[in-house]
């Protein structure tokens, strides 16, 4: 069975833009192939708009990913792990909290740094944390007039 030299040309140039459309995807998203990084474990009452793969920002840049959201049991709390990247030192004091990019965007972590001049190591629980406000609920305690 012979192939033409145009068959092979063709099926070269579809491979090389598949890979090129593939690399592109990998660099656009910020994925990694090997994360370099650690992770740190928080606990919110809400995560709304939340998952696995959300980003994790520090002053509005991405500094780490959520790689874990289990629901505990006992408390009724999402437990989340999120992988920082592993040159970005995070004070032990700082917030972890729960923001939104608009009226119209999605949610992602945000950290709030604290002043500490000791850091976070590799595992450590983040105690401060605040959770999703639902922007539903606040506009329905606006418009029902709400004492609560």
């Amino acid at each position: 069975m012979s192939h033409s030299a145009t068959e092979v040309v063709v099926g070269g140039g579809v491979l090389a833009a598949a890979l090129a459309f593939g690399l592109y995807a990998v660099q656009s998203t910020g994925m990694t192939l090997g994360s370099a990084g650690y992770e740190l474990r928080a606990s919110f009452r809400s995560l709304e708009g939340i998952s696995v793969g959300t980003d994790v920002r520090l002053a509005g840049v991405k500094v780490g990913t959520v790689s874990g959201i289990v629901l505990n049991t006992e408390t009724y709390r999402a437990d989340t792990v999120v992988t920082i990247n592993g040159d970005i030192e995070i004070p032990d004091d700082s917030a972890i909290v729960i923001a939104s990019e608009g009226l119209l965007g999605g949610n992602f972590v945000e950290i709030s740094p604290g002043g500490s001049p000791f850091y976070f190591a590799a595992g450590d629980e983040v105690l401060d944390t605040q959770g999703a406000v639902s922007l539903l609920t606040l506009l329905l305690k606006y418009v029902g007039g709400g004492d609560e």
